[in-house]
């Protein structure tokens, strides 16, 4: 079995545990947005049983191989067919088409493919995958229950951590528009990104920049989260500019450990830490 992305090959690890060998694409802390297969990354997911990919053009760099393999007969599960896909700003948490619209990058055909920072969609994730699983001769119902329960837990003690931030400071700057499931689960805003877009790779103008800046003074944001693919140089300006601190937020890197519960908590010590 494949799976393309490395935070979702946790999560499909924990599913079958010794009952299917995994193959994970990408490298840990790998930017999705910018990577690129090798000629036996092609041939794994050719002759893979089943491919377990996130969706929504998160892998830009697979989707023509990906088709290809369907195409083939090759089994591929998108993630994000089950879940209750987020379209860019459509619940209001953030202002992104005012910082920015039509990036280069911004073009994941059919919303957000960033739903693994919500445990409740990967939720919904695992009891899909457990049935295309099942089709395939690979029976994890048990574990999939168990699992479901974990992660129900999961949420609910994200939403504890959480509770140090004060209604008033639930407000988000980031790396690029990656938390829009998670703000929407845990009732935060978003305020901007410092890449405008749903892709790391899209560009910065400095009007954007600048609108960027005085978003984060008005608001009186007292952190901005940088990300795997936030430009370095342009982040630590803007937080000398405006005084507040920049905080690395692991939401594309899983901790030593590689577990996905580890990676949430990381995700949402980082966020009460520098809020709370």
């Amino acid at each position: 079995m494949v799976v393309t992305y490395s935070v979702l090959g946790a999560v499909v690890t924990e599913l079958v545990g010794d009952r299917a060998t995994v193959t994970v694409l990408m490298g840990n802390g790998v930017d999705p947005h910018d990577w690129a297969p090798s000629a036996r990354d092609i041939e794994t997911v050719m002759n893979a049983d089943l491919v377990v990919a996130n969706g929504l053009d998160l892998e830009e760099g697979l989707i023509d191989v990906l088709e290809r393999a369907e195409g083939d007969g090759v089994p591929v599960f998108h993630a994000t067919d089950h879940i209750a896909v987020h379209e860019l700003g459509e619940d209001g948490h953030g202002d992104e088409d005012e910082l920015g619209e039509d990036e280069p990058g911004d073009d994941h055909e059919g919303g957000d493919p960033h739903f693994w920072v919500d445990p409740l969609s990967m939720h919904d994730v695992v009891t899909a995958l457990a049935v295309a699983l099942d089709d395939v001769g690979v029976d994890v119902a048990d574990r999939s229950m168990d699992l479901e329960a974990r992660l129900t837990e999961l949420d609910a003690e994200t939403r504890t951590t959480l509770d140090a931030v004060p209604a008033d400071g639930r407000k988000l700057i980031t790396g690029h528009e990656s938390m829009d499931y998670f703000a929407d689960r845990y009732d935060f805003t978003l305020i901007g990104a410092v890449v405008p877009g749903l892709s790391s790779q899209g560009e910065v103008s400095a009007g954007e920049l600048a609108a960027l800046k005085a978003e984060i003074i008005e608001e009186g944001v007292p952190a901005i989260f940088t990300e795997v693919g936030t430009p370095a140089a342009v982040v630590e300006a803007i937080g000398q500019e405006t005084g507040v601190n920049v905080v690395e937020l692991p939401s594309h890197l899983l901790p030593d450990d590689g577990s996905y519960f580890s990676f949430i908590r990381a995700i949402s010590s980082a966020i009460a830490g520098a809020l709370g």
